[in-house]
């Protein structure tokens, strides 16, 4: 089935002097949003722990032809992430546009899951949200600012063999609407996008590994597949925008309708 490609329907660069600062931003969703971004003007930084990934996603952002840089740091050292958000505005200016989308995952049941497993995606996740959000309201213009978290429908939506990743990312959820809550006088906008399957990242690869896998839970959505990365690229773009200027607070659901009460009883 085809897919609605983002590019074509944000024409302009909507984006065009602002600042982007993305935790993640080296693979998979978040480095589709970056890239989405950077296509749209926006000056980038890019978190995340691996070094070879960021100096390739950095090259690959660089080719549409703005400012680029990375920060080697774990999101779950507040430190380090304080430092790198600090390093950014020196680098860029106010912070327009923070995401945070550092994440980790691995299909478990609870009692196969060690206590610092658990630990491990609740750090990441939920932790690494708090720290990147607290560490950078000082950097955040305002007003003006959007921040942005990918959760997921786990948030709300129990899934076996998940116990560690519904935990953090409802966290992730509540998190974000005490923040709008209690940035919103100051005209920070706080919104997540939670996505359902989506294809070419590492979460589905795990989730979903084999064919039949795949198959199974793509009868599950509605509309019949997955989601493209730059599905959910658009979304963040939209959320980022002057055109969501009136939203915080949002819990923005991108999933084909899967979470949908009695879609897994739809006939193939």
């Amino acid at each position: 089935m085809a897919t609605t490609n983002s590019s074509s329907i944000f024409r302009d660069r909507i984006l065009a002097g602002r600042t982007a600062y993305i935790t993640g931003g080296s693979s998979g969703i978040c480095f589709g949003i970056a890239d989405l971004f950077a296509r749209h003007g926006a000056r980038i930084a890019i978190q995340g722990r691996n070094e070879e990934k960021l100096a390739t996603a950095a090259s690959r952002l660089r080719t549409h032809g703005g400012d680029v840089i990375t920060h080697s740091a774990d999101v779950r050292h507040y430190d380090a992430t304080a430092e790198a958000l600090a390093k950014t505005r020196a680098a860029f200016g106010d912070i327009d546009i923070l995401l945070c989308g550092a994440a980790g995952n691995f299909p478990a049941p609870v009692l196969g899951m060690s206590a610092n497993g658990f630990k491990a995606v609740v750090d990441i996740d939920l932790l690494g949200t708090f720290n990147t959000c607290r560490a950078a309201y000082e950097h955040l213009r305002k007003p003006g600012a959007s921040v942005i978290s990918i959760s997921a429908t786990h948030a709300f939506q129990p899934y076996a063999y998940q116990a560690h990743v519904c935990a953090a990312k409802s966290g992730v959820d509540m998190l974000s609407k005490v923040l709008a809550i209690e940035w919103g006088p100051s005209g920070i906008r706080v919104n997540v996008i939670s996505p359902g399957p989506v294809d070419d990242t590492e979460g589905m690869r795990r989730l979903a590994p084999t064919p039949e896998a795949r198959e199974r839970v793509t009868k599950g959505v509605p509309l019949r597949r997955f989601a493209a990365i730059e599905e959910i690229a658009g979304l963040a773009l939209f959320l980022a925008s002057d055109a969501a200027a009136y939203m915080t607070g949002a819990v923005c659901v991108i999933d084909g309708g899967a979470s949908l009460h009695g879609s897994r009883l739809l006939e193939a």
